[in-house]
This record gives C-alpha cells, sequence and structure tokens, in this order.
C-alpha cells in the first residue's frame, strides 16, 4: 500500500493523462506456478510430462532459458509485486501462517501503479506478502479483487504446527474453511476466466494468476488424475498447463488475445531438498518436481533453485517462436508491467530493468546486467557470464555460458575476477544491510 495522500495525488494526475481507450494499452496477465521447475514442462525438456499450452505460448512469444528468481516463496512474490530485493523491504515478521510481518506502506506495489495508470487490478490465488492485519491483503495493496490463500497450501498441520485456519479468502474475508485443495486449480482457473470474460472493454485489466501447485502438499482434481505417464506430480503439471490453455482461450474468446501481454514463471525450483516435517502424511520425494540439469533446489542459490521456467507473450511485439539465453530476473517483470501499462514507478532504489525495448526486439541484449541471490544474507551474484557464490566460505566460481549445471569451480585460476565479484556482493550487502555469506 503505498502512502495515501501521494497515491491519491498520482492517482488523479494519472488518470488525466491516462488514453482513453483500453485498445491503447494491453491487458495484463501474469501466470505463477508454485515450485515448478526448470525441467517440467515439456517446452523445457521433460521427457514425459506434456505441456501443450506452455509450448503454444512459447511458440506464440519468446521462451528465456536465464530468468532467476527469489530462490523461495517470498523473496520471489515481493520481487514480483515491488520490484526490490527482499531485504531493501521491512515486512516487520515473517508471513505465513501466525506471522505478523507485511508490505509496508512505503511500497509502491505492481497493482498500485497500474490502479493509477487507470487498470482494473485482480489477483487470484496464493499472496504470502501479509495477512495478519487486513491492510497487508492484496485488497488494500493495489488489488480491485482477490480470491485465494493468504500463504503457501502446507500452513496446517501435521507439516506445520499451527492452530491458524488454512482458509480461502475472498477481498478481505476469509470465506471458506476447511476447503478442498483437490480442486483448487481448477476453481482458481474459473475466477480467471470470469474475471477476462467480465472485463470492461473501454478499462485494461491486469490479472495476476498465482497457482497453488504444484507446492507440496500437490493436489490434482478427480477429472485430472491419472492421465500423465510421469505419475501423479505429472497430473498436476498436466492440470496446471490446461489451466493456462483456458485462460488462453478465454482471451481468445474475449477477443483480446492480440492485445494481452502474458507472462508465465515459477517463483523458485522445484522443493527437492525436503526437510523431514514434510516427509509425512502421504508426501514423498517424487511428489516434487525436477530442475533439468540444473543443480541444486529451491531454498539454495545454486542455479536449479533460482532459474526457472519463463515464457513472454505479446502479439505484435514479441517476435514468435524466440528463444534467448540473455539474463532477465523477476524485478524485471514489475518495472516491465509498469512500462507497458503506462503507469510511473515510484522514487526508490528498484532492482529490476524495463525489458520493452529487449522483448520488442529494439535490441539483442537484456538490459539487465547482473542478478544477487539473497538466502542467508547475500550468498552470490552474476554478472555476465560469471557467477561466485560464497557459501561455504570459500568461493565458488562458474561460467554460466558453458557450465550453467555449476559443475567447474573456477575460481581457483581466476583469482582477480573472485575479488572483483566479491567487491560487489560487498557492496550490496552494505547498501541492502545484509552480510556477504561464508565471511
Amino acid at each position: 500500500m503505498f502512502r495515501a495522500v501521494h497515491f491519491l495525488l498520482t492517482l488523479v494526475l494519472a488518470g488525466a493523462a491516462a488514453p482513453a481507450r483500453a485498445a491503447d494499452r494491453p491487458n495484463l496477465v501474469i501466470l505463477l506456478a508454485d515450485d515448478m521447475g526448470y525441467g517440467d514442462p515439456s517446452c523445457y525438456g521433460h521427457p514425459l510430462i506434456q505441456t501443450p499450452n506452455l509450448d503454444r505460448l512459447a511458440g506464440e512469444g519468446l521462451r528465456l532459458t536465464s530468468f532467476v528468481t527469489g530462490c523461495w516463496c517470498v523473496p520471489s512474490r515481493n520481487q514480483l509485486i515491488t520490484g526490490r530485493y527482499l531485504p531493501r523491504v521491512k515486512f516487520g515478521g515473517h508471513t505465513g501462517a501466525d506471522g505478523k510481518g507485511g508490505l509496508p506502506d512505503s511500497e509502491k506495489t505492481l497493482p498500485e501503479a497500474l490502479k493509477e495508470a487507470g487498470y482494473a487490478t485482480h489477483m487470484v490465488g496464493k499472496w504470502h506478502l501479509g495477512y495478519k492485519e487486513k491492510r497487508f491483503l492484496p485488497v488494500h495493496q493495489g488489488f480491485d479483487t482477490w480470491f485465494g490463500l493468504p500463504y503457501s497450501n502446507d500452513y496446517m498441520k501435521p507439516w506445520v504446527q499451527t492452530d491458524e485456519p488454512l482458509g480461502l479468502y475472498r477481498g478481505e474475508e476469509m470465506v471458506e474453511h476447511p476447503f478442498d485443495q483437490d480442486t483448487l486449480t481448477l476453481r482458481y482457473t474459473a475466477e480467471a476466466e470470469s474475471i477476462i470474460d467480465k472485463s470492461d472493454p473501454d478499462k485494461p485489466f491486469f490479472l495476476y494468476l498465482a497457482y497453488a501447485m504444484p507446492h507440496l502438499p500437490i493436489h490434482v482434481s478427480k477429472e485430472g488424475r491419472g492421465h500423465s505417464k510421469a505419475g501423479l506430480y505429472g497430473d498436476v503439471i498436466e492440470e496446471l498447463d490446461g489451466s493456462v490453455g483456458r485462460v488462453l482461450a478465454a482471451l481468445d474468446k474475449k477477443g483480446i488475445a492480440d492485445n494481452t501481454l502474458v507472462f508465465f514463471t515459477s517463483d523458485n525450483g522445484p522443493w527437492t531438498d525436503l526437510p523431514p516435517r514434510m516427509l509425512q502424511a502421504g508426501i514423498h520425494h517424487w511428489h516434487t518436481g525436477s530442475a533439468g540439469p540444473l543443480r541444486g533446489a529451491k531454498a539454495t542459490t545454486y542455479e536449479g533453485g533460482a532459474r526457472v521456467p519463463a515464457i513472454v507473450r505479446w502479439p505484435g511485439k514479441v517476435a514468435a517462436g524466440g528463444v534467448s539465453p540473455e539474463l532477465v530476473g523477476m524485478p524485471d517483470i514489475y518495472r516491465t508491467f509498469i512500462a507497458a501499462g503506462g503507469g510511473s514507478p515510484p522514487e526508490l532504489p528498484l532492482d529490476g530493468q524495463d525489458l520493452t525495448p529487449f522483448l520488442s526486439g529494439k535490441t539483442q541484449e537484456s538490459p539487465r546486467k547482473d542478478y544477487f541471490y539473497f538466502r542467508e544474507g547475500l550468498e552470490a551474484v552474476r554478472e555476465g557470464r560469471w557467477k561466485l557464490r560464497t557459501t561455504t566460505g570459500e568461493p565458488e566460481l562458474y561460467d554460466m555460458v558453458t557450465d550453467p549445471f555449476e559443475r567447474f569451480n573456477r575460481a581457483a585460476e581466476m583469482p582477480d575476477r573472485v575479488a572483483g565479484l566479491r567487491k560487489r556482493m560487498e557492496s550490496m550487502a552494505k547498501e541492502v544491510g545484509v552480510k556477504v555469506a561464508g565471511g
């Protein structure tokens, strides 16, 4: 929630300058999977899981192969909604069950910026950026409507020892507890379809659909069960892919697909290194996804934790069928969507870049030149082709061009490069108020 006085002033100014017709600006759609690995979609190489709708989206747009984000839920969603690395944002506590933290008033959220620019703003699905106080909920952070969960679907016994009920919210009120998680993907999809169908042709909209799946415990509808050759996890991903297809079909039916920017990605890599608390009540290691050839998993700053599938479709702007290895980060989506919608970014230090020249083909290079990986402090930096990790105390230097799998540590042969990247890390750590991991 941006500061109230400033928000009202900029709303008036933006409204006066906003284009009169929705056709002047694109509708904006973000589809965010939860814990989907880099290797899960068929267009990213999975040998058994079939994702024809994601494949179609990639065929009609641009598939990114070096898209990085926070290595677990909250940092990623924070980067998307604020355009800033997590240490910059003072939540004042955690945001899961019983957590008292949330987005502070000083942050200008993506939906707030788009609302200022004249957009209708809607959210469906998982929030995880604060709920204990109503001011932290999506409908007080720039969204006109919200239907979904306040945090991850595992925040209940036996996986998390809490007495806080896990319930579905509509607006600022919990409207359903308990509920059937098997139907959640289908219910979210139907909600998104309804929003698109009822959208005002004279007012552009922003839709953020944040799926619960495939975060553990995984669930799939009765209709979606038993179809995938990759077992239960495959069923979950294929049902999610079917949801993507239904959202795209809704845009087609409404006649607005050609004027809609669609971005699909995941918040982080697969949760393959499960804590003991999750290995109970029917959950198994094979209920998680694949990072493909990448090293690491969710909650690590190796690429398997931070690099995820990412597809952008924007007819008339993004050339169809492209594949790019250029470095792109989740904070860039914040800047890009604000630019595409004609909004104004805040006067705060931002960590995202406007990708519109890159996406439109005006330049073949991404404007992002580096990315900082935070976990226990600042654990790694990538600058160009080189990535330095300091977590173990011994530097790990990897060439992301010849070795994106992080198999060969080149630190010993390149001490000057290690020193230079370490200096970059120390500067950023000081700027955001954390320490460089590993001492």
